[in-house]
């Protein structure tokens, strides 16, 4: 997974979850399994589902702080009938923030360089701001937004909703037992279209800050500057990245991500290090119309495929004309059964060493399971290149230095079995200038990013490669290294962002967009839906299957 209405050409930094992180929820077993967030009580007897609308890993998002007596709200986007009639909604108080951290439109009306100053907002209770978010609807009579509530007794609750701009409390009698949604929006369409809907964002008391951003705009536009906190609001959980993509992590993907706070690149490009990795190995990168996919030996109910199965789908890709994938983890039997099929059909391999949680040090368990998987198996001639950690550093799993320290004992063991390719890790654009990734920098031999143009909303599909070109080109800059793109795609279900619609017509013009643009260094994601994943916040995380778009016939899982 896993950057909510940020909309600026080459200032597409200001985005950066969802990359999502990215953000996409990622696998089944236990190492790597999904995770949701504990919802709160908000009175006894209602819980108040209540959840702020984001987008990506990698696209920048104002962090959600939790709410002590809500848990969530979401924007409904069919109407919610009770199965009892409520009482009348009697309004109890009526209140309206004055100074809160709200995301701050900054509008850019002509081409050229601006300067968005920094702003620095304190906080002594909890505040509610209006948000927005957007779906598409076809034609009739929509109830959307509101809060909704499951109520197992009688009860009285009292909840912020958002409406046209602003945040109100509205006190409801719940008579009975039933589901009752409290202060939605009716709108009328006469075609489908997409509509925006008005949501609650929640900041506990502290101090939030946006810094200062120069960035230069091609087109007249309107910047988004979120505030982010420094003090007692803590983030939000990681995405399942903001694509939650696909492997083992929890992104982006994304189910929601917490969003990394980002400084300007100016300010934030590390040194340019002279170069000190490997010199490469007998394998080489990519070929085709695009370097590679990813790839992940899953079910569609998150088991282990068999090799039989496994070898059946790397023969469809080669078959198609892809001659890399990239795989995340060394889990599910991943080098017994993708690394013989790969051999067979001559396909290279792009290994991982994945990072799902903190205590990014080569003696974690799970870390070490991988390193030592990969020195036992050392088949290095099909290997190119090693991607330790995918988005660790958006998802605070490392810093920079814990980061840059894995990594050199990475380089010695598996250098010690023969590896001598390309070492990297992969990360969203924010977390690469929001971040001092100097020392990073220095021990890679090419960058990484994964990029999502979906999530961010003033990309349309066919704008797709144009877009992810530029995130490739700033985290580039970031660190003086050329780079790759690891991780890009177009879900094919979800909801809009802005300009940003999914579905079949719209991956197949994202796709092509991509190869056109820069697909000799991008690595699409993924070969199929992944049905094991949750939906996530944006309903995309299982939709980002473009083997077909592709033209790779997979047999049925």
């Amino acid at each position: 997974m896993k950057a909510t209405f940020v909309a600026a050409a080459t200032a597409a930094v200001l985005s950066g979850g969802v990359s999502a992180g990215h953000a996409h929820a990622r696998h089944a077993h236990d190492l790597f399994k999904v995770r949701r967030n504990d919802t709160a009580v908000c009175t006894p007897g209602c819980t108040t589902i209540y959840t702020t609308i984001t987008g990506s890993p990698g696209l920048w998002t104002p962090p959600a702080a939790p709410s002590t007596s809500i848990s969530s709200i979401y924007a409904n986007t069919t109407s919610v009938v009770p199965t009892t009639t409520p009482a009348p909604v009697v309004p109890l108080t009526t209140t309206t923030p004055t100074t809160t951290p709200a995301i701050v439109p900054q509008t850019c009306p002509t081409p050229g360089t601006y300067t968005l100053p920094a702003t620095t907002v304190v906080l002594t209770e909890t505040e509610y701001v209006c948000g927005a978010s957007s779906t598409s609807v076809p034609a009739g009579t929509h109830t959307l937004g509101g809060v909704t509530t499951v109520v197992e007794t009688a009860t009285t609750v009292v909840c912020p909703y958002a409406t046209s701009g602003v945040v109100s409390t509205t006190t409801y009698v719940c008579p009975s037992a039933g589901t009752y949604t409290i202060a939605p929006i009716t709108t009328v369409v006469v075609e489908e279209t997409v509509v925006g809907v008005p949501v609650v964002q929640t900041y506990a008391p502290g101090t939030y800050t946006a810094p200062s951003v120069v960035t230069v705009v091609e087109t007249a536009t309107v910047i988004y500057c979120p505030l982010t906190s420094s003090t007692s609001a803590p983030p939000a959980p990681a995405p399942t990245q903001t694509y939650v993509a696909p492997p083992p992590p929890a992104s982006s993907a994304p189910a929601s991500s917490a969003p990394a706070s980002s400084a300007p690149a100016s300010t934030s490009q590390a040194p340019k290090p002279s170069a000190t990795g490997s010199t490469g190995s007998t394998a080489q990168l990519g070929g085709g119309k695009n370097l590679g996919i990813t790839y992940t030996p899953y079910t569609t109910t998150g088991d282990c495929k068999s090799a039989e199965a496994v070898m059946a789908e790397i023969g469809a890709i080669k078959d198609a004309g892809i001659n890399t994938v990239r795989v995340y983890s060394t889990d599910c039997n991943t080098l017994d059964t993708v690394g013989p099929a790969c051999q067979t059909h001559g396909i290279k391999i792009i290994a991982g060493i994945f990072i799902n949680q903190p205590g990014c040090t080569n003696d974690h368990p799970t870390l070490a399971q991988q390193i030592s998987d990969l020195k036992n198996w050392a088949q290095w001639d099909m290997v190119p290149m090693v991607v330790v950690g995918n988005e660790a550093m958006f998802n605070n799993y490392c810093t920079p230095t814990q980061l840059r320290d894995l990594i050199v004992y990475v380089k010695g063991e598996l250098g010690s079995t023969g590896y001598t390719g390309l070492y990297t890790t992969t990360d969203v654009v924010s977390a690469w200038i929001g971040k001092d990734v100097a020392p990073v920098c220095e021990v890679i031999d090419v960058v990484g990013t994964n990029a999502h143009a979906y999530f961010n909303a003033g990309t349309t599909p066919d704008q797709a490669g144009d877009f992810v070109a530029g995130q490739l080109k700033i985290v580039e800059d970031v660190c003086g290294k050329a780079g790759y793109v690891l991780e890009s795609g177009w879900p094919t279900q979800g909801k809009c962002y802005g300009l940003a619609c999914p579905g079949a017509t719209q991956q197949r013009t994202a796709v092509a967009s991509i190869q056109s643009v820069i697909g000799e260094k991008t690595i699409l994601f993924s070969l199929h839906d992944d049905k094991w994943k949750q939906p996530g916040d944006c309903g995309c995380e299982q939709s980002w299957g473009c083997g077909s778009v592709l033209g790779i016939s997979l047999p049925s899982n």
